[in-house]
């Protein structure tokens, strides 16, 4: 069961990728509010009343408002949704990629948390903690029987508490105790790497508030390291999405022109991006993007390009991607992307706070569909890649696992002309299932899933090829898919 939780994770990128958005925040207006429909609202208020006064037990007044709004907005689409001081909270920890805890990245394995890394300078980095370490008890609390989301929660707290993780340490095959002080925790969402002389690679996780200046200085440092560079990598796949000035932000480092535009009914949410420093850079200090520049001498605005996106490539990804693709400054690889193409707009109910201090509750809204620079919608149906490459050797093995957008309820359509339903989806999905069993009754060496960033990663290790202006060996299987229309 650990070993399919483990990879369960792993498909589930794109699920995740579901509940994550491209996030503006801009103030809505607010006084522009359309007439209230004064019959529906008494029906709103008999039904309150109803339940108030006839419900078997007694019923908390506050809690039914509050189900009342988070009811009504995700009715809308699968990314609209009511934030209550919980769930602000974790959007909060998600975008701006600080939280207090520990700074591991984990996964699960036969039952037991598995460190995957430590983040760099994080307490659990600077205890000792390393990659393929087992945790078996948090405090006095055995993990067998936790779910990954317990474990996290049982981790994380308030800063400069303790926390005691029991370690087992398979190499060296003994369970030792680690004392930990919780702090806040800076992820890191740009990993760089010099995979041969002459060629980088850069990953971006997810597109966070600290994504550029990360970006910035790791690809600084990486041509340091090789100021030859010839070419370069992007690795967008399972990337969920996020800020959209980061998205623009990371575009604008390669691009001289738009990068993306967005319509919805508001003059707010009608814009477009282009690749200068007013679209994306709103803090003060520097823009990093411009010692960058510098850095490279220009040679990050020529350098060639390859992007790699998965179905697990969402939201600010494929913004990136689009991008890219359409002023034709790079190649794009894998598969076809999750095809979440609209705009959230984030904003405190409280009007006196902004988002990143708001006190109650807050509103995630869909405010906008955004448009690649040629004017496309992928809403629902994704960005086709130039050259379809599997994800493995073996070929795209579990990827129809994935969740995408059209597969969510109630995702909004792409608005430009009439969708289809993708009759394949589900045998495909079947097959999937299948495979993944049998590949669970392996080791995990024998196992067949990516390892991002090493010469085992058979879809980088083809960008390499398509650098080179060697011969890439093109999927013989996939094919583009259409948009797809749910069913009512």
């Amino acid at each position: 069961m650990g070993h399919k939780l483990k990879v369960a994770g792993w498909i589930s990128v794109g699920m995740f990728a579901g509940a994550m958005t491209t996030v503006s925040l801009q103030t809505v207006a607010r006084g522009a509010l359309a007439p209230l429909p004064l019959e529906e609202l008494q029906q709103l208020a008999a039904v309150f009343g109803m339940v108030k006064s006839n419900y078997v037990e007694p019923v908390d007044e506050k809690k039914l408002i509050t189900d009342a709004i988070a009811g009504m907005v995700a009715g809308l689409d699968p990314h609209s949704v009511y934030l209550d001081q919980k769930a602000l909270k974790d959007f909060n920890e998600g975008t701006t990629g600080k939280f207090v805890g520990v700074g591991i990245e984990i996964s699960q394995e036969d039952g037991l948390i598995k460190v995957v890394s430590p983040i760099e300078d994080s307490p659990a980095h600077r205890a000792g903690l390393k990659p393929n370490d087992l945790i078996v008890k948090i405090d006095d609390t055995p993990v067998k029987g936790l779910s990954l989301n317990e474990g996290v929660k049982r981790m994380r707290g308030e800063p400069n508490t303790k926390v005691v993780l029991s370690i087992f340490r398979k190499d060296e095959n003994r369970t030792f105790p680690v004392t930990i002080v919780r702090e806040e925790i800076k992820t890191q969402s740009v990993k760089t790497k010099v995979i041969e002389p002459g060629y980088g690679w850069v990953r971006i996780s997810q597109f966070q508030e600290r994504t550029v200046a990360d970006f910035a200085r790791k690809v600084e440092d990486m041509y340091k390291q090789d100021p030859k560079i010839k070419g370069l990598v992007l690795d967008l796949r399972n990337d969920p999405g996020g800020y959209l000035d980061a998205a623009v932000a990371i575009s604008a480092a390669f691009l001289p022109d738009n990068v993306t535009s967005a319509n919805g009914q508001l003059p707010e949410s009608k814009f477009t991006y282009k690749a200068a420093p007013r679209y994306y850079h709103r803090r003060t200090g520097p823009d990093p993007l411009k010692h960058l520049e510098e850095v490279t001498r220009g040679a990050i605005k020529s350098v060639p390009l390859v992007v790699l996106v998965n179905e697990g490539s969402a939201s600010a990804s494929e913004i990136v991607a689009g991008a890219l693709q359409d002023h034709k400054r790079a190649k794009l690889l894998g598969n076809q992307t999750f095809g979440k193409g609209s705009v959230q707009t984030a904003v405190c109910l409280d009007s006196a706070f902004r988002m990143d201090n708001c006190p109650t509750a807050a509103l995630k809204l869909t405010t906008s569909r955004y448009y690649t620079p040629s004017g496309k919608s992928i809403q629902a149906k994704g960005i086709v890649p130039d050259v379809m490459v599997d994800e493995t050797a073996e070929g795209n093995l579990f990827a129809a696992l994935r969740t995408r957008e059209a597969d969510l309820e109630k995702h909004l359509g792409s608005g430009q002309g009439d969708e289809v339903k993708d009759t394949a989806r589900e045998k495909a999905r079947e097959e999937a299932r299948v495979k993944l069993e049998e590949e669970m009754k392996k080791t995990p060496a024998e196992r067949k899933l990516p390892e991002l960033g090493t010469d085992k990663d058979f879809p980088l290790m083809q960008a390499l090829n398509q650098l080179k202006g060697l011969p890439v060996v093109v999927s013989k299987t996939l094919v583009e898919r259409p948009e797809v229309k749910k069913e009512n």
